[in-house]
């Protein structure tokens, strides 16, 4: 904004590799691209105060003399972006000693105009109004987009503007206010029409809750225009062909007044109107630099208009949440397909059991446990899951070479998904018709599966400040599933043991609905219906062996080529803001999958059996393991 801080240079490469390591996760974006005012500068100007040679930021200074990171330095290393690409685009200090110039424009100082320009003209690091020597251009380059240039589709693209509209005096009525908003809008717009598909925009703080303005008769009229400007925002946003992920900052910021413990800031302390540096504002006596125990983390304001690293670590976390929540919410049909899979495992290792005498029944009674495991991938997080099942059914034996049956389940799994460990958990309720062929050495299998899915208590967890906040919310889908084999045995039928290559094809469709996280505050999310189809093609082996009269031994071996491997997007909006919604990317089924079955068939009594069986099932990215333990009786 107004007044000018300055970085160390080199302490923003360490604090940026630091950052980048914070989080060992997704990184779905190419790079991070920065356009906004000091709210977002990594480092333009010298640092006046500080070493030679060293850049300033707008943000407190840590006890060493450095710099603290601004919002977009913290996501950045969230995301894994390079820490080079953190840097600033056009810093003086960064030419004269050589250092390649990152992806970060903003400008402290900057009114929307100069954003816009930065972005489609040149670029300019120029003394704001209000500082010694104003109006000194100290550096310039061609804009971002200037010369005709494309923009990067797979970065993710940081947007601020609007605070020095106000603090220049450009904004003093709603017309005002409207021209800085659709002109920020225009720089979102610009970069969309030169190719960038994710646009991360902030709204604009409530600048009558700063320290420059609170309490004083301009407070009033000042978060009036504030609210206007942002009015106007989101509806420009809103007609922009792109995926605008607005932060509703002014709301987030409000949440931490109110409950300023749970973002870790002292709740026994005036946070608007006292500040760390004292520099336009009242230094704080307790936590500013001056105090009886400095600590810039208790406090969220730096000066009259900055935030503390507190404030901008906050708003990073906030980003993050958003742009994390599609990489779990996508493991929302992955765990239904996982409930199918253990079903149509346990419902495979009873046909290949004996089979009854014709005309007569054969029930089946099993309970089993699940274990899921995702790695992470470049568009969704990691996850563990475990669950267990009971199921029922019966077969009967038409003729010497037909039986048909039908079986119930009900599953009940928890994933835990992502680095703060998110709860989602699943209630399935499945039911299969199937029929099973066997004649000479030839045998078949079909059946058809249905279920109603219950997601009844998904808790999205995620960092907000050195605490965690959870989001929750419940959802409901349904499951259908075909399923086929053909065989052949190798072996002349009545061998003691057996093998039979064969192929199978299966068609999976889950569709979860669309639901919205409990409440208005700044991190709960919308989030629209989701399909997940399945396309399988498979070849494998089968075996029995004979060990004794009343013991059988089987297993199978199967290679699997998945057909639907399509990445799976996500629509989402804010629940304060409903009228921008956004797609972002999530997880990427695999092509390929290997499975295993082993079991064992004991014969209790004459028509009593207990089957046991392990199956295991791997991907690049996807472990499941499942036991089953049965009882069958003929009668």
């Amino acid at each position: 904004m107004r007044k000018c801080r300055y970085l160390r240079q080199s302490a923003a490469c360490l604090l940026a590799a630091a950052c980048s390591t914070a989080i060992a996760g997704p990184s779905p974006y190419s790079t991070l691209i920065v356009f906004g005012d000091s709210l977002a500068d990594a480092g333009q100007f010298p640092d006046s105060a500080g070493a030679p040679g060293t850049s300033q930021r707008y943000t407190n200074r840590n006890a060493d003399g450095s710099f603290a990171p601004v919002s977009p330095m913290i996501l950045g290393g969230y995301l894994g972006i390079a820490p080079g690409d953190l840097n600033a685009s056009t810093s003086p200090v960064n030419a004269a000693l050589g250092i390649p110039d990152g992806n970060n424009w903003a400008t402290g100082g900057y009114r929307t105009d100069q954003i816009f320009q930065s972005i489609t003209g040149e670029s300019l690091v120029v003394i704001p109004p209000g500082n010694p020597g104003a109006g000194t251009v100290l550096r310039q380059k061609p804009g971002y987009l200037a010369g005709g240039r494309l923009a990067d589709p797979n970065a993710l693209y940081y947007l601020t503007g609007g605070g020095n509209d106000f603090l220049q005096g450009l904004i003093t009525s709603p017309l005002g206010a409207a021209t800085s908003a659709t002109q920020l809008a225009a720089s979102a717009q610009a970069l969309q029409q030169a190719g960038a598909r994710y646009i991360m925009v902030w709204l604009l703080p409530d600048l009558g809750l700063t320290p420059a303005l609170n309490g004083t008769p301009l407070q009033g009229p000042s978060s009036q225009l504030s609210a206007f400007f942002n009015q106007t925002l989101v509806a420009s946003l809103a007609q922009i062909d792109a995926e605008i992920i607005p932060l509703n900052i002014p709301l987030l910021f409000q949440e931490a007044l109110t409950s300023p413990a749970q973002f870790g800031l002292a709740s026994d302390q005036n946070l608007i109107n006292t500040c760390y540096s004292g520099n336009g504002c009242v230094q704080n006596p307790v936590y500013g630099a001056n105090g009886t125990t400095p600590d810039p983390t208790k406090l969220l304001f730096n000066d009259s208009v900055h935030p503390t690293i507190a404030g901008q670590r906050m708003i990073a976390d906030y980003g993050y949440s958003i742009l994390s929540a599609p990489w779990e919410l996508t493991l929302l049909p992955e765990m239904a397909h996982g409930t199918l899979r253990a079903h149509q495992d346990e419902l495979r290792n009873q046909w290949q059991a004996d089979w009854q005498p014709v005309g007569q029944w054969q029930a089946i009674v099993a309970a089993g446990g699940q274990n899921l495991d995702f790695d992470s991938q470049r568009s969704s997080a990691s996850a563990d899951g475990r669950g267990y099942n009971l199921t029922v059914g019966g077969s009967y034996r038409l003729d010497e070479a037909w039986r048909a049956g039908i079986a119930g389940g009900v599953y009940r799994q928890k994933l835990e998904a992502g680095a703060q460990d998110s709860d989602y958990r699943l209630d399935s309720y499945l039911a299969t018709a199937f029929v099973q062929f066997h004649q000479d050495r030839w045998w078949a299998d079909a059946a058809l599966t249905g279920g109603r899915l219950d997601y009844d208590d998904l808790e999205r967890t995620f960092a907000l400040g050195p605490n965690n906040r959870s989001e929750k919310g419940d959802t409901d889908g349904d499951l259908l599933a075909v399923s086929a084999r053909l065989g052949f045995e190798l072996a002349a039928p009545g061998s003691g043991w057996q093998l039979s290559p064969f192929v199978s094809a299966d068609y999976a469709r889950v569709e979860v609905d669309g639901y919205s996280e409990k409440g208005a505050r700044s991190t709960a999310l919308t989030f629209d219906d989701q399909k997940r189809d399945s396309r399988r093609l498979g070849v494998g082996l089968q075996g029995k062996y004979r060990v004794a009269p009343t013991t059988l031994l089987f297993g199978e071996v199967a290679h699997e080529h998945e057909f639907e491997d399509d990445r799976q997007d996500l629509t989402l909006h804010l629940n304060s803001l409903p009228a921008n919604d956004f797609t972002l990317t999530g997880y990427t089924p695999q092509s390929n999958l290997n499975r295993v079955s082993v079991g064992l068939s004991q014969s209790l009594a004459p028509g009593l059996a207990l089957l046991g069986s392990y199956n295991w099932r791997k991907s690049d990215e996807l472990t499941q393991q499942g036991i089953n333990l049965a009882l069958s009786l003929e009668f």
